[in-house]
């Protein structure tokens, strides 16, 4: 599979090693060459520096071409231009997105975004742990909870 991150962070660059290792061809878009040392010096991933949110870094990504894309900055408003420009602008159906903002994720959500909100699921899985319960798919946990919806 051809996958484009945006973002070597933490998240992006955990991602990209576990799918570079599953065999996939992945490309990361990283604004700040300094990121790109938390992926090692044997990662088998193509780097693209610049911005997702730029049309040309995101062609030399080959995004044209990509089977999905992952919007992995710290930013939710450069996640979801990113998202936006990739699904819109250049035919990329299956973009999920890290959204930090819970109202935000669940707007997107129901745009059609795969978003994640990372709050909503560590305390998923981690009261899951606690009561000893088995992991549920992602999507119970990636709900927003109607005290939030105020």
């Amino acid at each position: 599979m051809k996958v484009v991150i945006f973002g070597c962070g933490r998240t992006g660059s955990t991602l990209a090693l576990q799918l570079s290792a599953k065999g996939h061809q992945v490309t990361i878009i990283e604004q700040n060459p300094a990121a790109l040392r938390r992926l090692g010096n044997d990662h088998n991933c193509e780097i693209v520096l610049g911005s997702g949110l730029d049309d040309d870094a995101l062609i030399r990504s080959g995004i044209e071409s990509a089977d999905v894309f992952f919007a992995l900055t710290r930013g939710d408003n450069t996640n979801l231009m990113a998202a936006q420009i990739v699904r819109l602008k250049y035919g990329c159906e299956k973009v999920c997105v890290k959204v930090a903002d819970p109202l935000r994720a669940d707007a997107y959500r129901n745009m059609g975004y795969f978003c994640i909100n990372p709050a909503a699921l560590t305390a998923g899985m981690m009261r899951d742990w606690l009561v000893g319960t088995p992991y549920e798919p992602i999507d119970t946990y990636n709900v927003l909870n109607e005290e939030l919806k105020v």
